[in-house]
């Protein structure tokens, strides 16, 4: 490490980075971890944390980084919460488990009633819980296809439902999704999702929106019939896709397509929702009140539940038995995510991420001019991501992206790449970050970036 790196880094109030790599420790567990954990489970950093707290990590060697990640934007209401944690700790001195299809307990029916006033929607709706977000998608498409009797799923290029077969078929990326995972499951169809960074310039957005619901017209006579279609799933902002956001009228334009034909419409808000665009829910920001929502990550801060709501007569078309889990809706996970959400309308988490990403959108916005190899700036709410191309071609810079992420972290900053070319560089840090926990983390970013561009 030179002086001037030295300086920086005693610069910083809440960070440390591993600028010379990881720490003996470190190594050692990376070492373990190589010869006991199947290598199919990835790992975005060579890090392995000891603590956490709000929008902090700290590693087993003492290292501190600033999570610009969320655990892939799990941790909304910051990392040990905690009201989450005494809501937990009292719980656990109660019971563990008794599986709520044998045992039934308040905190599950408690939960399923929140649930059914905060999401979008004025109509009575009904809820169940179930462990993961895949496991959430699997249910609404189960209870999708029970009440309307047809088999029909329609998802979307891009669009990320999962790594379950179901989940998979639904999901658009090939690599590491989907490579040879097949066959997939039947009567999954895949209609186009806009790219507005991509949009012709020839087209207005306006026009572009409604190029791309014509498409989806066009895609219901020569791909599927609406008569053997049960659902439409999707992520109103696409997550893993390139937090990709789709004009309102797009949105809006599929939603009465849906309507019309009498194809239901599932909100994949499981990255989206529990404040991350500035909204409860993303749908609320696009005027839609989904027939059906696959909730997770975020709900209960790290504790793994998911959740499945929607209009009560759709949610009762299965009869008892045909869904559930044994350790669907957990009281650990449901005493969690009843505390988050607490949290979250005491502290208006919503409008805490709108000045986050107001902030990230900002600092980004102003850094552009002088480095061509960001495309784009883009988000809603603090889903913010930034599009790295190649700035002699144009063409996505996967690399340079790769670059940016490995130095941010070496300088103590955890960031994540999205998007099918892996160019698109994500901001999923908890929506409890202070101001100059932001501010220092954007700029260890924008010293990343400036280094990269030069290499």
């Amino acid at each position: 490490m030179t002086n001037e790196e030295r300086s920086a880094v005693n610069a910083r109030k809440f960070v440390t980075g591993c600028a010379e790599g990881p720490g003996p420790r470190t190594k050692e567990l990376i070492a373990r971890r190589r010869q006991a954990v199947a290598q199919g489970v990835s790992n975005n950093h060579p890090l392995f944390v000891q603590k956490a707290e709000g929008a902090i990590i700290e590693d087993v060697d003492g290292n501190r980084y600033l999570d610009f990640a969320g655990a892939i934007g799990t941790v909304n209401a910051g990392h040990c919460p905690p009201e989450v944690v005494e809501a937990v700790r009292k719980q656990l001195d109660a019971f563990l488990h008794t599986c709520f299809h044998v045992g039934m307990y308040e905190p599950y029916v408690t939960l399923a009633e929140k649930l059914a006033e905060i999401t979008p929607g004025s109509f009575a709706k009904k809820a169940m819980f179930m462990n993961s977000g895949a496991e959430a998608v699997e249910n609404a498409v189960k209870i999708a296809r029970k009440y309307t009797g047809k088999p029909g799923i329609v998802s979307f290029t891009r669009g990320f439902h999962g790594r379950t077969l179901l989940g998979m078929s639904l999901t658009s990326k090939v690599k590491p999704y989907k490579f040879q995972m097949g066959p997939f499951a039947p009567s999954t169809y895949k209609a186009q999702f806009p790219y507005p960074f991509y949009r012709p310039s020839s087209m207005t957005e306006e026009q572009y929106s409604a190029y791309c619901v014509s498409r989806f017209e066009d895609f219901l006579l020569t791909e599927a019939a609406p008569e053997e279609i049960a659902a439409v799933i999707m992520e109103p902002v696409q997550g893993e896709g390139g937090f990709i956001v789709p004009p309102a009228s797009f949105v809006q334009g599929i939603f009465r397509i849906c309507r019309a034909h009498g194809i239901l419409f599932i909100a994949d808000e499981i990255q989206t929702g529990f404040g991350r665009t500035g909204e409860m829910f993303a749908s609320t920001i696009f005027g839609i009140e989904p027939d059906l929502m696959t909730l997770s990550k975020s709900l209960a801060a790290g504790f793994p539940i998911s959740a499945v709501v929607g209009r009560a007569e759709i949610m009762d078309a299965p009869n008892p038995g045909e869904i559930g889990g044994t350790y669907g809706g957990s009281p650990l996970g449901c005493v969690a995510a009843l505390a988050v959400i607490e949290k979250m309308e005491r502290e208006n988490l919503p409008a805490r991420a709108r000045v986050i990403g107001e902030t990230i959108r900002g600092y980004f916005d102003a850094l552009k001019p002088q480095y061509p190899c960001v495309g784009e700036v883009r988000g809603l709410g603090a889903m913010c991501a930034i599009e790295i191309v190649d700035p002699e071609t144009g063409k996505p810079g996967k690399e340079l992206a790769a670059q940016i992420i490995r130095a941010s972290f070496a300088k103590g900053v955890v960031l994540l790449s999205a998007g099918v070319h892996g160019n698109v560089i994500r901001f999923l840090m908890p929506l409890v970050i202070t101001d100059d926990q932001l501010r220092e983390g954007l700029e260890i970013i924008g010293e990343a970036l400036a280094e990269s561009s030069r290499n």
